[in-house]
């Protein structure tokens, strides 16, 4: 009962492309690559804005608060990996 060999991996594939599809699991892969490209997007400016001008004191909780949220989406892309996220977007925009 060791690792499981690239032969019941392609099996596996195999399964999986034959459930879902060759389009479905296409879209998935792109809805991936969005996912990703826009939480990079998102992280970045998040940080290039923060030196800009001074905040008012409800402008500083507002952007406390987008900085919570961003930390618990890294926390939620690291505890769920890819295929997680991906799930995760598509309930957000559903």
């Amino acid at each position: 009962m060791g690792a499981f060999s690239i032969w019941h991996w392609l099996i596996v594939l195999l399964i999986v492309v034959m459930v879902f599809g060759t389009k479905k699991l296409k879209n998935i892969g792109s809805d991936l690559g969005g996912a990703v490209k826009g939480f990079k997007d998102g992280m970045k400016t998040g940080e290039g804005d923060a030196a800009a001008t001074p905040l008012t004191q409800s402008e500083a909780k507002k952007r406390q608060l987008g900085d919570r949220r961003r930390n618990q989406a890294k926390e939620l892309m690291a505890t769920l990996g890819l295929f997680g996220a991906v799930a995760w977007r598509h309930a957000r925009h559903d």
